[in-house]
């Protein structure tokens, strides 16, 4: 297992802006298997997922320049990122089909090792944090960021208003960023 890489946020951004190897290097070995968990989880094939693991530092390199500190951090902008490119290919039309012409050997194949596979969100204790959150929270930020629904899909799906998915969202990432701190 590669060795995290320690370096302040500021460091890392200014080798990115660059366009500096080794500032790619150290992104990889920092959050390479945390980004690949999170979109395992969204598609899970690891193919796919590892496609996906690719375009997104691709994208990251590429739109360095359009990150901004005071918006949030590094790991959130490029988990959204992540997120973005899971649920657009997850979403394309190309993606449905090929769900539905999946061969029924590769598919209970599939779903062994997905019951195999851990997730390791690198040391942020991001999955310990969520599941301390009340279930009603838990479950909202399960849908959302890791099944890939959007929040008025949830609102249909359980009958809840948006405005109460949002609240109860904003309040689940209010209390994560709090015990992040």
């Amino acid at each position: 297992m590669a060795q995290r890489i320690n370096i302040t946020e500021i460091e890392l951004v200014a080798l990115l802006r660059n366009k500096s190897q080794l500032g790619y290097s150290i992104l990889y070995k920092n959050y390479a298997k945390t980004l690949y968990s999170i979109l395992y989880k969204v598609v899970p094939s690891k193919d796919t997922a590892a496609d996906l693991l690719q375009d997104t530092f691709i994208k990251i390199w590429k739109n360095i320049d359009r990150y901004n500190a005071s918006k949030g951090g590094l790991y959130t902008w490029m988990l959204k990122l992540t997120q973005n490119l899971a649920l657009d290919k997850v979403r394309s039309a190309g993606y449905q089909q090929d769900k539905k012409n999946v061969i029924l050997e590769d598919y209970i194949s599939q779903i062994d090792t997905q019951y195999q596979h851990e997730i390791d969100f690198d040391g942020f204790g991001l999955q310990r944090n969520i599941e301390r959150l009340l279930p009603k929270h838990k479950q909202l930020i399960d849908l959302v960021y890791y099944e890939g629904y959007t929040q008025r899909e949830v609102s249909q799906k359980y009958a809840i208003p948006i405005g109460t998915v949002k609240t109860r969202i904003k309040f689940a990432i209010a209390q994560l960023r709090a015990m992040a701190e």
